[in-house]
């Protein structure tokens, strides 16, 4: 018998209606989980420099027991500032497993940024110590935003953030996004520009840029410093100085997926654990005092996947989206 005669469209606005920054969080977590259970699969990560000057992107994998497939493509087209509109875009689309046939066809700008904050905000409680107090952060775009957003909301205890723009100069815009957070919990935000000084006096280092070089000096970083790196995620980028991942103790969301396009990229050869290993409890850590540690944060299919198929299920729920014919 032929099926789904029809595909459910979720845009953007479908998508902030139906998400929750905690829903989300429980949605990567079970991501983790799944990749490092086996019962989630990533495939091979198409990544394309376009001669239009753009980048383009498919992040694929299924979990087979919730009759998962899909994949992202997604990319970074940085005309699209002068348009008015966000350089990183993404769409996902979901297919039945058993005809090929597609399901739901998502506008994935606001998923990638939401799973990667959340991703982010796994590692904080993962790596980061529990007494850390200062926050720096590297870039002021949109997922510089949700990683702070999601570590404030997270970390509590943080009381002070400095953050480091691109052309050295104040961010209001990244500033009043995310006052509410450091206001409820009487943190104070600082635009600073000595990026050693910034890095040496933090506890906790958030890297979400464009990957275009070492931000710092391998000597700023100090004993028991953490660091989450959103920006390596394709070949030849980087954030992190020469030489650090050899005196870390490095994580990654896939050992694969980092080695390729991470900042593991250009420490192929350091051990590194992946996260969802350390959630279901195949791998223990246990933090020492003066440990540096890194998580390299490529994003993998399945926390799109996870999130994607929790939207079409709150689509169901709620009505919310629209259906239109998709005949055979």
């Amino acid at each position: 018998m032929r099926r789904n005669t029809k595909l459910l469209l979720l845009d953007k606005n479908h998508v902030e209606s139906l998400l929750t920054p905690e829903a989300v969080l429980e949605a990567v977590r079970d991501a983790f989980k799944l990749h490092s259970l086996g019962e989630g699969r990533v495939f091979p990560v198409v990544r394309e420099k376009l001669p239009t000057g753009g980048v383009f992107g498919i992040k694929s994998g299924d979990i087979v027991s919730q009759d998962v497939l899909g994949f992202k493509a997604a990319g970074f087209w940085a005309t699209n500032r002068a348009l008015g509109g966000e350089p990183h875009q993404a769409t996902i689309l979901l297919f039945d497993p058993y005809t090929g046939r597609p399901l739901c066809m998502i506008d994935g700008n606001i998923v990638t940024t939401l799973r990667t904050g959340a991703a982010g905000g796994l590692g904080l409680l993962q790596f980061a110590r529990s007494d850390s107090t200062r926050l720096c952060v590297f870039g002021t775009g949109v997922q510089a935003q949700i990683q702070t957003q999601f570590a404030l909301r997270l970390l509590p205890g943080l009381r002070s953030l400095q953050y480091v723009s691109i052309n050295d100069e104040p961010d209001t815009r990244f500033e009043e996004a995310i006052q509410p957070e450091a206001a409820a919990i009487g943190g104070t935000i600082r635009h600073v520009t000595e990026r050693d000084a910034a890095v040496a006096g933090s506890d906790i280092v958030i890297t979400a840029t464009p990957g275009g070089g070492a931000l710092f000096s391998r000597d700023a970083v100090q004993p028991g410093t953490h660091l989450n790196c959103v920006g390596a995620d394709t070949e030849g980028k980087r954030e992190l100085p020469a030489g650090l991942l050899k005196h870390v103790r490095l994580f990654a969301d896939d050992l694969i997926q980092a080695r390729s396009i991470g900042e593991s990229q250009w420490a192929k050869d350091v051990p590194c654990t992946m996260l969802g290993d350390l959630l279901t409890g195949k791998m223990d850590f246990q933090r020492q005092t003066d440990d540096i540690t890194v998580f390299d944060m490529t994003g993998i299919a399945l926390q799109d996947l996870t999130v994607a198929h929790l939207l079409r299920r709150q689509s169901e729920a709620t009505g919310i989206g629209t259906v239109i014919d998709w005949p055979w």
